[in-house]
C-alpha cells in the first residue's frame, strides 16, 4: 500500500511543479492570472474499522484554480491598449459563424481591415451604447455593439477621423478633422458572481459556465467594475519569487515520495529474500 500512497505524492508534486512552471512561463503575458493547485488526503475506511489504527492512502488533486489578483499596469502610451484598475473583463465577440462571447484582462488592442477593434485572438471588441450625452442607453448583451472607429464624420463625410480618446469610464469619444466630436460607445465590462468558475481558453481569456454564472454587463466604474486605463496593459500578476520558493518546496516533496518508494522496496526485497 506504501507504494501506491508515495505513488498519489509523486503524481500530486508533478502537478504542482506543472502548474508552477506554467506560471514562470507566462511570467510576461499581458492580463495572465497565476494558478494554483489545490490538494485533499485520501482516507477509506469501512464503518466496522476503527480509524485510529488506519493511515490514509494518500493524496489527489482537487482541482487547479486561477488567483484573479490584479496585476502591475505597464504604460504604453498606444490609445487602443486598455487596462482595468480594479475587477472585470473586457468582453469580446468571436468571428462569425460562431461569435461566442468570451471575456479577457489582456487588453492589447488594434484595428483589423475592417476598421473593428479586436484583440489578440482576433475577437471583436464589445462597447454598450450611448446617447449623445455619453450615458449608457442599455446594458443587456443583445444590445452590444462591436468597436469599429469611424472613418468619416457622420455629418460631414469630407471630415476624416483625427483622434480617438477613451476616458477612465470607458467612454470611445472620436474627433474628427473639422473638430466635431463622436461619442461611439462605452467599453462593456462584465463581472461573475464567481469568477473561479471561468473556464481558460489561453492568452488570458475565459468562457462563461455553469460553475462562474453568466455575465453581468455594464460599463467601467460601475459596482465592482474598475475603471480603464488608456494607453495601458496590465502584466501577469506572477510573483517570480514567490514561484521560485514554491518551485523549491515541490521540488522537494517529489523527491522524498520517491524516497519512500526506494525505502518501501528495500523493505519489500528484504522480506522477499529472507529464508526460512
Amino acid at each position: 500500500m506504501s507504494f501506491y500512497t508515495s505513488l498519489s505524492g509523486l503524481k500530486g508534486a508533478q502537478t504542482e511543479l506543472s502548474t508552477i512552471s506554467n506560471n514562470i512561463a507566462n511570467a510576461g503575458s499581458i492580463g495572465f492570472k497565476r494558478s494554483r493547485a489545490i490538494f485533499g488526503d485520501l482516507f477509506a475506511a469501512s464503518p466496522t474499522q476503527s480509524t485510529k489504527t488506519i493511515a490514509g492512502q494518500g493524496v489527489r488533486l482537487n482541482g487547479i484554480t486561477q488567483q484573479f489578483l490584479g496585476g502591475t499596469l505597464e504604460q504604453t502610451g498606444k490609445t487602443l491598449d486598455l487596462a482595468i484598475a480594479g475587477d472585470g473583463f473586457f468582453v469580446v465577440r468571436g468571428q462569425p459563424p460562431r461569435e461566442e462571447l468570451s471575456f479577457t484582462r489582456n487588453g492589447a488592442f488594434n484595428i483589423n481591415v475592417n476598421r473593428e477593434v479586436i484583440d489578440t485572438l482576433g475577437s471583436k471588441v464589445q462597447l454598450l451604447p450611448v446617447d449623445a450625452a455619453g450615458m449608457v442607453t442599455s446594458t443587456a448583451i443583445a444590445d452590444m455593439i462591436d468597436f469599429t472607429l469611424p472613418e468619416f464624420d457622420p455629418l460631414d463625410p469630407t471630415a476624416v477621423l483625427a483622434n480617438v480618446s477613451i476616458n477612465n469610464f470607458g467612454l470611445v469619444t472620436a474627433t474628427f478633422a473639422n473638430g466635431n466630436t463622436q461619442n461611439v460607445g462605452s467599453i462593456a465590462m462584465s463581472s461573475f458572481t464567481n469568477v473561479e468558475g471561468l473556464r481558460p481558453i489561453g492568452d488570458a481569456h475565459w468562457q462563461a459556465t455553469g460553475d462562474s454564472g453568466n455575465p453581468q454587463i455594464n460599463a467601467a466604474a460601475t459596482g465592482s467594475l474598475g475603471q480603464v486605463r488608456s494607453g495601458m496593459v496590465e502584466r501577469s500578476n506572477v510573483d517570480l519569487t514567490e514561484e521560485l520558493v514554491s518551485l523549491i518546496g515541490a521540488q522537494r516533496n517529489f523527491q522524498a515520495n520517491a524516497q519512500a518508494i526506494e525505502t518501501a522496496n528495500t523493505l519489500t526485497q528484504t522480506i522477499i529474500n529472507l529464508q526460512v
